[in-house]
């Protein structure tokens, strides 16, 4: 299948991971290469051009959502705010965030759980947890704190897996509990 006209490397490379979500959330995590090809409009020669082998592909994805969470949460970061906490706040923020659709946050939870399943990726996600509890924890707040917020932030965002869908006068009521606490600390 011929490379969509018009189409860059990097815009190639982007619908190609779209793809790869897309077909392993719904296929799991042995989804062809042939069918993540496909899905993105391109050939398995065009997909192995920008990633060798399936792992490739799938580390980049993975990595890809990890570095998408940490950029919202730095877009989070309110300029005018210089107390410590400051980076648990936007973690609270980015967490808490209602304006995604609860079908697209359902979606990235259970590419995510395929993902998780593989060894390399748990081992790529632990060590980007690690980074987070390391900045975290170094953000001013006393460690108790972080852990109180982050934990009830963390477990708030998954909520619309259960089907519990995204209350959103609720979450604005949690998130400003989970802010002020960080002020209070």
């Amino acid at each position: 299948m011929p490379r969509k006209a018009g189409r860059g490397p990097e815009e190639t490379r982007r619908a190609l991971l779209d793809a790869a979500g897309t077909v392993i959330r719904t296929r799991g995590i042995s989804a062809s290469l042939d069918d993540i090809a496909k899905a993105a409009g391109v050939s398995k020669g065009g997909l192995l051009y920008h990633f060798p082998a399936k792992d490739a592909l799938i580390r980049t994805l993975a990595q890809d959502i990890l570095d998408t969470y940490r950029a919202e949460v730095h877009a989070a970061l309110d300029p005018a705010d210089t107390d410590p906490g400051r980076l648990t706040r936007a973690y609270v923020r980015a967490s808490l965030d209602t304006s995604y659709d609860e079908v697209a946050v359902r979606e990235n939870i259970a590419l995510i759980a395929q993902l998780i399943s593989i060894p390399e990726i748990a081992d790529l996600a632990r060590a980007d947890a690690e980074r987070w509890d390391t900045e975290l924890h170094n953000d001013g707040l006393p460690g108790h704190v972080v852990t109180l917020v982050v934990a009830a932030a963390d477990g708030a965002s998954t909520a619309p897996l259960w089907g519990v869908g995204i209350n959103v006068a609720a979450a604005r009521k949690l998130e400003q509990q989970l802010l002020d606490l960080t002020r209070d600390a």
